[in-house]
């Protein structure tokens, strides 16, 4: 592809984290990010504080990108936004903002799916898979392996028939009353735990599908259990505990992804999405990689979760090929890809 010069302004805001990134010529100059700590006292996201923190946020943080990047409106080529999916609030936050923006600079409007950014974001550093590759993606609303056969063409081989992976971490801490987000605090807890102390049931789907609610459940009943005999076994026990749910979830995803490899012959593998934040998961696919001569991309950890470098990379290849918007978009919380 012969890549046309362009420099450009993303926006992404599908979730609790308002970003804003600066590309030129495929470059990224800034990505900054604010996250809404707001949420941590309800245990989850919820969508209206969300969308009125995106609204605080937003000024500040592109006005910090620009600066950033050392750039001005007026040398911009394009604006970028992520359509979805993600929370309707949210999303009309940043895309409001990007169609006002676009239609005043007079430059064209790209929008971006959420996950397909998550996998294009490998393209953002020096290490960049080549066509064709397998990518896991990993989120709190996603779970899939995705065959990417070029920047802009995508299938989806497999994907979760229930929960996502980042919800049943998310979830299996707040059982234990770990506080929101949880998912990390099970990786650091992990850390030192035996991963093999408490077996947990795995659920065989079809295909290279996955399930989650069945781990969950019997998570829970494990707990309960354990507890009518012992009220203090979780903190007696929590290291081993997240090891073992963690050892157990990673196991779901790996055994998925070796069965996509066989079936497909492609040895190129890439993680994204939140989740691929994960130490565990990072380490236990770095050590199947040199055991099963597998080329393993693991994106760094500022572009795992939800930014807006990711959304300007694939910005950036849409700009290529002139996939503009009209002013008509409007968001859709459950996108599809395209």
């Amino acid at each position: 592809m012969l890549l046309s010069a362009c420099t450009l302004l993303a926006i992404e805001s599908s979730c609790d984290e308002t970003s804003a990134s600066v590309l030129k010529d495929g470059k990224i100059l800034s990505n900054i990010v604010a996250t809404q700590s707001i949420h941590e006292q309800y245990g989850g996201v919820v969508p209206e504080l969300a969308s009125r923190e995106h609204q605080k946020n937003i000024v500040p943080v592109v006005d910090l990108a620009l600066k950033t990047a050392q750039i001005e409106l007026d040398n911009l080529d394009a604006i970028a936004f992520t359509r979805g999916p993600g929370l309707l609030g949210a999303l009309l936050v940043g895309s409001s903002f990007a169609k006002s923006l676009a239609w005043a600079k007079k430059i064209p409007l790209i929008e971006v799916q959420h996950i397909q950014a998550h996998v294009l974001a490998h393209f953002i550093g020096e290490d960049k898979p080549t066509f064709p590759f397998l990518c896991l993606t990993v989120s709190g609303g996603h779970t899939q392996i995705v065959l990417v056969k070029d920047y802009l063409e995508m299938e989806i081989l497999g994907e979760t028939q229930d929960d996502a992976v980042g919800e049943a971490f998310d979830k299996t801490a707040k059982i234990m009353g770990l506080p929101y987000p949880g998912g990390a605090l099970i990786d650091k807890y992990a850390k030192e735990g035996n991963p093999l102390a408490f077996p947990f049931p795995i659920v065989e789907m079809p295909h290279l599908d996955f399930s989650f609610s069945g781990i969950k459940t019997a998570f829970l009943n494990f707990l309960n259990n354990n507890q009518n005999k012992n009220q203090h076994f979780i903190q007696e026990n929590i290291h081993d505990i997240c090891a073992s749910i963690q050892h157990t979830l990673i196991q779901i995803l790996i055994k998925k992804l070796k069965k996509a490899i066989k079936q497909t012959q492609i040895k190129q593998v890439a993680i994204a999405g939140g989740v691929s934040a994960n130490s565990g998961l990072r380490q236990v696919l770095k050590e199947e990689g040199e055991k099963n001569n597998w080329k393993v991309f693991i994106p760094d950890f500022e572009y795992c979760t939800d930014n807006a470098a990711m959304i300007a990379i694939t910005a950036y290849f849409k700009y290529q090929k002139k996939m503009f918007v009209s002013q008509n978009v409007s968001p859709l919380p459950r996108m599809e890809w395209e």
